[in-house]
């Protein structure tokens, strides 16, 4: 496109294969260096910024095509059946409107979408009912959309409005809803524009709009969502009037503490009232039991301390090549008596102890974060009387406190359970923060394909991603022995998560190989190190 005499933005399609990124070691020009910026005219940047908008548009309306043909691709028949093992249960009465997977799509659809496009499960969801919407029912406001003359804002407003809210209504009323809000959307800001759709619904099915509001009804929660800087907002649903009398409420009991001389903003106050009325401090309550976890990393454990006492240096503190014999170790970091015995030192001089009622837990943790061992404080005492079984009475500098050792069993041992539930702390599937004390621990590879119950091959999956991982055809997991899970949907695309805490030390092993092999080296280039 030309502007005065310049360039401008444009969109050409061409078939190209390309890779997504640009290589390691090289980078693509940016549009702002092949579209100098600055050499624009405050009109050309107008300009410039509708045609961007323009573009946005027909991307958006081309990815809404893409997630309805892929959903196309995963039809709810490849699902496990109603009354087969691993089917989804019947939510029944507890089921909230709009969550599921739309008619006819897989289940898990959600969660492959996820994964490509790397968005949460719930975003994904949200974009796959978008799709369906308007490459659906709202034909008419796509076309709209792939011509650039209305933008996705606002095409998004219209799924929204017109989408599963009012699934059950008659779909000429939804046509009839939308012919005569689409000539006047792009002019509405979003609001507006939501608001002239309930209207104009509510005018030709006032059944449709009571339906809508029993499910917003029945749909609301208490969520809680963490913003940084040790902040969390707690966000409630609830009906508008009830809405308003718990904020009249709150701020009047703000403004009362502010005029009785506290100093604090009124926001604090108002956060802090919030919090007074659903905790009630004033009564007396049960004793709440606290679990206390230390981390330990290994390497904090000083050799100084262990040359003083006599010992001799760990592997972990010797130099690559001193260690002539081989000693017993954790992934390559043993937790000796010595270490234990230092420890413990340190604990009795500041008087730690498990809260009463609670406990108290160590976890030891390598330089790259990696969990080794956890111990209980009685554990820990234990360990440093008794020190190594092989060679009593002396520190030898072999392990004494590891990881949970293999079981036959299908089942984990409950030192197992406590293992993994400390390193993962939620459900390993990429993008799920479901905790660890609702997940499941599930074998990587299957017990019954002769995967062993141990640790290396365990991790927490919730229930969703483990009937996924189990029953959804196409799916694989794969997972070192340092706990960083790699899972690959269907179509090919990988994400890997790794345990909280574990710093990435380096490349992983694709688990499966590349459709094509890597070019030959140009022989003009300079060899290693160039």
């Amino acid at each position: 496109m030309f502007i005065g005499g310049g360039y401008g933005v444009g969109l050409t399609v061409t078939d190209v294969e390309l890779p997504l990124v640009a290589p390691p070691g090289t980078a693509w020009p940016s549009l702002g260096e092949l579209l100098p910026v600055h050499a624009r005219s405050p009109e050309e940047k107008a300009l410039e910024l509708q045609r961007v908008q323009q573009l946005k548009a027909e991307l958006a309306a081309y990815e809404l095509e893409l997630v309805a043909a892929l959903a196309a691709d995963r039809p709810a028949s490849a699902d496990r059946q109603p009354g087969q093992p691993g089917a989804a249960a019947d939510a029944g009465n507890d089921a909230v409107p709009g969550v599921g997977a739309p008619e006819g799509v897989s289940e898990f659809f959600a969660d492959e979408l996820a994964l490509t496009v790397n968005c949460a499960r719930a975003t994904a969801t949200t974009l796959t009912e978008y799709a369906l919407t308007l490459t659906g029912p709202l034909r008419a406001t796509h076309a709209e959309l792939t011509q650039g003359r209305l933008d996705w804002p606002r095409a998004r407003a219209m799924a929204a409005e017109l989408g599963w809210k009012i699934r059950d209504t008659d779909p000429d009323i939804v046509a009839a809803v939308e012919a005569a809000v689409l000539p006047d959307a792009a002019g509405l800001s979003v609001r507006k524009l939501k608001e002239r759709l309930r209207a104009e619904l509510a005018a030709r099915n006032a059944a449709a709009s009571d339906r809508r509001r029993e499910q917003a009804h029945r749909a609301v929660n208490v969520r809680r969502r963490p913003v940084g800087d040790g902040i969390s907002e707690l966000v409630a649903g609830m009906p508008d009037e009830l809405a308003a009398a718990c904020q009249a409420t709150i701020d009047e009991l703000a403004w009362r503490a502010k005029q009785a001389g506290d100093e604090r903003p009124i926001g604090m106050l108002r956060s802090g009232i919030l919090a007074d009325l659903v905790l009630r401090p004033w009564l007396v309550t049960e004793p709440v039991a606290a679990h206390v976890e230390v981390q330990v990393p290994i390497g904090a454990l000083t050799p100084e301390r262990f040359l003083a006492s006599g010992a001799p240096v760990p592997p972990a503190f010797a130099r690559p090549g001193s260690v002539v014999e081989p000693t017993g170790a954790v992934a390559g970091t043993p937790i000796t008596a010595a270490h234990v015995r230092d420890l413990l030192a340190q604990l009795d001089a500041i008087g730690l102890q498990a809260p009463p009622g609670g406990s108290l837990t160590f976890s030891f943790t390598d330089d790259a974060g990696a969990l080794q061992a956890l111990a209980t404080l009685r554990e820990l005492r234990a360990a440093g009387r008794r020190g190594c079984r092989d060679h009593p009475g002396s520190d030898c500098g072999c392990p004494v406190i590891t990881r949970p050792a293999p079981t036959d069993a299908y089942q984990p041992t409950a030192a197992q359970d406590r293992f993994i539930t400390t390193r993962d702390r939620s459900c390993r599937h990429p993008g799920c923060d479901n905790r660890a004390g609702w997940a499941d621990a599930d074998h990587v590879i299957p017990h019954a394909a002769g995967g062993a119950t141990d640790c290396s091959n365990l991790c927490c999956l919730c229930r969703r991603h483990h009937r996924l991982k189990t029953f959804a055809p196409g799916w694989t997991y794969t997972m070192t022995p340092d706990g960083i899970l790699t899972v690959t949907t269907p179509a090919g695309v990988t994400r890997t998560s790794r345990p909280p805490g574990l710093q990435l030390t380096g490349p992983r092993v694709l688990t499966r190989p590349p459709e094509q092999p890597p070019p030959a080296p140009d022989p003009a280039d300079d060899p290693p190190p160039f």
